[in-house]
């Protein structure tokens, strides 16, 4: 799968299909595309998550044994369907708390009655993808169901008892606290995330009103100086209104205090179409911002392809500068 082919399946997002071809199907129960049924699209050594919509204008079918995925009739792209362990293949990815106070304008998680998982609940589930012999990692996400600290204390629970049974590596994203970075660290953990949303701080300050931008990202420098370089990233959503030369900005800012941006495309719900107006990036546009990206990367001797959790070796959902660009 060239680039190109890789940007044009994420800039569609979706693809249209018989859901009966997909024998692990799942429902994302976090972020902006949480609610839409989806699978994992393998071609090539490359993977992309797609939901499945009758409305996309992308189709795709069997023909001898592979998944065919089609645009006004011209082939893009053939491969397989990839078997999910828990959210993502090879990683046990567990969303804790999939309720959220904060009313960011662009997620339909505050308005989705989520689960909130008991420890021994997400414990289970972790063991039951371990004895599949697949398990190469576990991570941890949450919402917010009550307070940021509350989650911050239920994750490091969980990763300190994760760390009594599993010599995996963990990574965690969750909203930072003043001390959540120091107290995730001595759980356990391996990498962290803290997520941005957007770097414009105009459209961040009206999408975001609960969270605070400058703070989440002091906890991200501080995260590279407690976790390390390359083992801190930050999903930085692309189709919120921002402008190319802010996008540009925002990398480099990010990279130069050695944060690992991941270029995550907007993604419309329909319990948000009032609140918020996406504009989902074109193929070109993702491909132009991620090749900036790679360069800002490799100026400040930081990787995309060394990660071991969360989104960055998973890949299905962003284009990876350093796994997936020529």
């Amino acid at each position: 799968m060239q680039p190109e082919t890789k940007a044009r399946l994420i800039s569609a997002g979706s693809v249209d299909m018989d859901p009966e071809l997909v024998t692990w199907l799942t429902v994302p129960t976090a972020g902006p595309g949480a609610g839409n049924m989806a699978f994992f699209f393998c071609s090539e050594g490359h993977r992309v998550r797609l939901a499945i919509k009758k409305d996309s204008p992308l189709k795709a079918w069997m023909e001898g044994g592979q998944l065919v995925i089609t645009k006004d009739g011209m082939e893009l792209a053939r491969g397989s369907i990839e078997p999910e362990l828990i959210h993502c293949p090879d990683q046990a990815f567990i969303t804790m708390c999939e309720k959220c106070i904060f009313d960011c304008k662009f997620c339909p998680v505050p308005k989705l009655s989520g689960k909130v998982k008991t420890t021994d609940e997400m414990l289970g589930m972790i063991e039951r993808a371990r004895v599949t012999g697949k398990m190469h990692a576990i991570s941890i996400t949450s919402g917010v169901e009550i307070s940021a600290e509350a989650e911050v204390s239920r994750a490091e629970e969980l990763i300190k008892r994760l760390r009594e049974i599993y010599s995996v590596p963990i990574g965690v994203s969750v909203y930072p606290t003043e001390n959540s970075t120091r107290r995730l660290k001595s759980a356990g953990a391996d990498e962290l995330k803290y997520n941005v949303e957007t770097m414009d701080r105009e459209l961040h300050e009206k999408l975001c009103p609960d969270q605070d931008l400058e703070f989440i990202l002091g906890s991200l420098k501080q995260g590279v100086s407690i976790f390390g370089r390359n083992r801190v990233c930050s999903n930085f959503i692309i189709g919120l209104g921002e402008s190319d030369e802010s996008a540009k900005r925002g990398i480099e800012e990010l990279t130069s205090i050695g944060v690992v941006p991941i270029l995550r495309a907007a993604a419309k719900h329909p319990l948000r179409e009032k609140d918020v107006t996406v504009e989902r990036p074109s193929a070109k546009r993702l491909l132009m911002l991620n090749r900036f990206l790679r360069e800002k990367l490799d100026e400040y001797g930081l990787r995309a392809d060394t990660f071991k959790t969360m989104c960055l070796p998973c890949t299905g959902c962003d284009i990876n500068p350093h796994s997936d660009l020529e």
